[in-house]
């Protein structure tokens, strides 16, 4: 451990551990009906529920025991109300240890070293790159995403709370942080109505104008003081996306007034950044010529922004036009005064213009397929036989379409609904900016069949070839899909039609991949060298047809869904993978840990900035991986893959997920509009979203997602004599090491000891210990290559939070266990007692207070 970390350690001990526990003590006495009781009683149970893990107690003695030992509670109801008081302590004693993190940020953190722009700035003077600087920035940029992929549960007033907490705890106020502790006591946690996409979009709007606005700003007014002549105004360096009230797939509650009604809030999001700013700087811009034009600027606003039934008659141009003569006047007449602060700004208009985020509309391709499948049976717009037709063929026929067709011409909703976006994504672009909506992007991407598709779905609405003002973005995410994309791609780029398209959008092709269900595809290793495989086929495939080619990452929190420590990925890339722009989903509990500050989220905006940039300027990386080093990756992939498939496709083994974790209770959680799963009907791999699945497993503390099959891949790579070479690749390549660095992340997250009583169950006994085993396998091989004696020994900050979080999450997880128990018990006897509903909510109730502990996924 280095000095400068040992340091930081030691601030997080004392700014987070201990203030936790003082803080704790506090929370604990609040003057709340049985609160201090419920405080007193669950240390007691903490305590418990550790030593009776060391004696391999079930969940059901320890809590037996307990009662027992410690209360006089003898009835059934007496007992869950206490376990409900529990759950509802534990939920905030989660929000305090939250908000202490957050509060401690710039502390623990180096917020001039590595990976900053301030490092940055070093670098760029040191090699005296500033011409090679202003090249890449000409067309590089960085899009974080926000996704409708809720893996936190907290509500926005929590989410207000926790902002409050964090800036009374940064000054000490301990008075004022007592009485958000008080508000903290009576907020209630959980919603009894599932949020609506709308609701989804409120929430995360609350961070693009909390957060975002002010962070994205200091970063590019940072950078533009620093190198003036590096920055490229007609590209912005930071770009936001938005999904939720866009992203359809599977979602049937997200229609296209619903994804208009959310593009009308972010613009109001913005107009409402601008109108406060414009206000803050006429306490200072009081100048004569230019406290009139600020005044007028400012009503124009509030018309746009609060007067029932104004017409929105605001543009960016004016916005801008108006502050530079703003601007002109301050530095021709007084003296240049708070200049810096029309600068910036204008750095937030030229970054969020009327859009504030681009909505990303997102639909299966299956829906596509049959939208032109009903197409072909009853009109004439298509061949008759276009059904019996090969792939090829199909493609002409759709490509050879000059007819339109009006959504009510199909009886099925969904149909309609998915005509009658095309016509919503106009009506945005016109209000909101281009910039407010041009990426249509389709899950399950399968074949260049399903891009032509929605291409063809543009004409039938009417847009002519040369009017298609959107990028169609196709989405690969299983292993046979990352592995055929760039055939897809071959196909499509050789298609004179669709490359016309892609010369009306300045010849860039957008391509997502998919780690979420890739990992649940393939396991954790072979989804990785598969999503890197086809980046590296598909840059090489498109710089062949003079294409530039975008990654889109859609990468979720915890190492399972490709999360992790993301920037460390894009900074290992060699020049075999393009870089044109980092885009990545921040996805769940991410949002919040990553970026619920202003300051945590410079931060790692910063370090992905660095990544993009540094790499590209400094990198003598030709390609990420040598020959020799892909060789042994595609080996432990294989292996890898090989004993994921085998636990995979053990008859027991969805049973057990839904048999033992909360799997089957995310669709009754009221924590996001979507499904948990995409059809309906028996639950089946395929269809189960990554979300749930990668969650259950987080809950069961076995992250199977996140490390099965890499200790059996280690092993078999030793018993060939190749552990020299491995022992070399970690130690020489970053991806190779961010990658089994991630993995040892999931895997600090995981307690077996909490479900070993499972070990003894008749039927999943058996499926316990494989995974058990392959657990310590993979422990005690990674350490190996590490050479280290504990998992994440390098990373002592992020490991302490794990634990200290951990301690707080392990009577929820006891507690949890407990009920599922309850259950299988009753429904193996075939009892539909009313208790069974008690239990049901308790196991809910849990999974809130789980998954918002493991928010330190990065």
């Amino acid at each position: 451990m280095t000095a400068l970390s040992n340091g930081s350690l030691h601030k997080f001990r004392n700014l987070v551990g201990f203030k936790y526990e003082m803080y704790n003590s506090l929370f604990s006495s609040l003057p709340f009906y049985r609160v201090e009781k419920t405080g007193v009683l669950l240390s007691l149970f903490l305590l418990h529920c550790e030593e009776g893990l060391k004696k391999e107690s079930s969940p059901n003695e320890i809590i037996d025991s307990f009662f027992k030992q410690y209360t006089s509670y003898a009835t059934e109801q007496e007992q869950t109300d206490l376990l409900f008081r529990f759950v509802q302590f534990a939920e905030r004693q989660v929000v305090l240890f939250d908000a202490l993190e957050d509060a401690a940020f710039n502390e623990i953190n180096d917020m001039q070293g590595i990976g900053t722009l301030k490092h940055l700035e070093a670098e760029i003077m040191q090699h005296r790159a500033q011409d090679n600087l202003a090249e890449k920035l000409r067309d590089f940029s960085v899009r974080l995403v926000l996704t409708a992929h809720p893996t936190q549960f907290y509500p926005s007033e929590v989410l207000g709370i926790i902002n409050d907490l964090s800036k009374a705890l940064t000054s000490n106020n301990t008075a004022l942080a007592n009485s958000y502790l008080q508000q903290l006591g009576k907020t209630p946690f959980f919603k009894k109505e599932k949020p609506t996409p709308y609701d989804e979009a409120v929430n995360l709007i609350w961070f693009l104008e909390n957060v975002f606005y002010t962070a994205a700003g200091q970063i590019l007014s940072y950078l533009k003081n620093t190198f003036p002549n590096a920055i490229n105004l007609k590209n912005p360096l930071i770009r936001m996306g938005f999904w939720p009230g866009g992203d359809r797939d599977g979602n049937p509650y997200v229609t296209a007034p619903n994804t208009l009604k959310v593009a009308e809030a972010l613009r109001g999001g913005i107009v409402k950044s601008y109108y406060l700013e414009v206000r803050r700087l006429k306490k200072r811009l009081t100048f004569k010529g230019v406290a009139g034009k600020l005044a007028d600027l400012e009503q124009r606003l509030y018309n746009n922004l609060f007067v029932p039934g104004y017409r929105a008659d605001l543009s960016v141009s004016e916005i801008k036009e108006t502050m530079q003569e703003i601007r002109s006047t301050i530095l021709r007449l007084h003296n240049g005064l708070f200049v810096n602060q029309v600068d910036s700004f204008l750095n937030k208009v030229d970054l969020f213009g009327l859009h504030f985020a681009s909505l990303d509309i997102r639909q299966d391709s299956s829906v596509h397929t049959k939208l032109v499948e009903v197409l072909a049976k009853h009109t004439t717009i298509l061949p008759a036989n276009y059904l019996e037709l090969s792939e090829e063929n199909k493609i002409k026929a759709l490509l050879q379409i000059n007819a339109t067709i009006q959504p009510a011409f199909f009886e099925d909703a969904l149909l309609r609904d998915t005509l009658e976006t095309l016509e919503a994504i106009q009506t945005i672009q016109q209000f909101n900016g281009e910039a407010g909506c041009h990426r249509y992007i389709i899950s399950h991407s399968t074949s260049a069949l399903n891009i032509i598709e929605v291409y063809a779905l543009f004409l039938l609405r009417g847009w002519s070839a040369e009017s298609i003002t959107v990028d169609i973005v196709p989405l690969f995410e299983t292993i046979e899909d990352l592995r055929n994309a760039s055939t897809v791609m071959k196909i499509l780029y050789e298609n004179k039609i669709y490359r016309h398209h892609l010369q009306q959008r300045n010849n860039v092709q957008t391509i997502m991949l998919g780690f979420s269900d890739g990992t649940k595809d393939g396991g954790y290793l072979m989804a990785n060298w598969s999503i890197y495989k086809a980046k590296e086929m598909l840059s090489l495939i498109s710089k062949q047809y003079e294409v530039e080619v975008v990654f889109f990452d859609g990468r979720g929190g915890p190492p399972a869904r490709g999360g992790g420590k993301t920037h460390q990925f894009y900074a290992s890339m060699g020049h075999n993978i393009a870089n044109k722009e980092i885009q990545l989903t921040i996805q769940g509990q991410t949002i919040s840990s990553n970026f619920g500050t202003v300051d945590a989220a410079r931060y790692n905006m910063e370090q992905l900035v660095h990544a993009g940039i540094s790499n590209a300027l400094f990198s003598t990386r030709e390609k990420t991986l040598t020959e020799p080093e892909e060789a042994l990756l595609v080996t432990l992939a294989n292996e890898s893959f090989a004993a994921y498939n085998m636990l995979k496709n053990h008859p027991d083994f969805l049973e057990y997920l839904t048999f033992v974790s909360p799997l089957r209770y995310y669709a009754e959680a009221n924590i996001g509009s979507r499904p948990a799963k995409r059809n309906s009907g028996q639950l089946n791999l395929d269809d189960l979203r990554a979300v749930p699945y990668v969650g259950a497993w987080s809950q069961l503390k076995q992250n199977v997602p996140g490390f099965y099959g890499v200790g059996t891949a280690l092993e078999k790579l030793k018993e060939a004599g190749k552990w020299p070479e491995l022992k070399a690749l970690y130690e020489g390549s970053l991806f190779f090491k961010t990658l089994l660095d991630n993995c040892e992340m999931a895997m600090n997250k995981c307690s077996f000891p909490v479900t070993a009583y499972l070990a003894k169950h008749p039927k999943y006994g058996i499926l316990w210990k494989i995974m058990y085993e392959e657990f310590e396998r993979t422990k005690r091989y990674l350490l190996e290559l590490a050479g280290s004696e504990e998992l994440m020994a390098d990373k002592p900050i992020d490991q302490l939070s794990i634990h200290l979080r951990q301690r707080i999450e392990l009577p929820l997880i006891t507690i949890q266990q407990y009920a599922l128990t309850k259950i299988r018990t009753m429904e193996e006897q075939q009892q539909e007692a009313e208790e069974k509903k008690i239990y049901e909510k308790l196991v809910m109730r849990c999974s809130f207070g789980i998954i918002n502990a493991e928010r330190n996924s990065a």
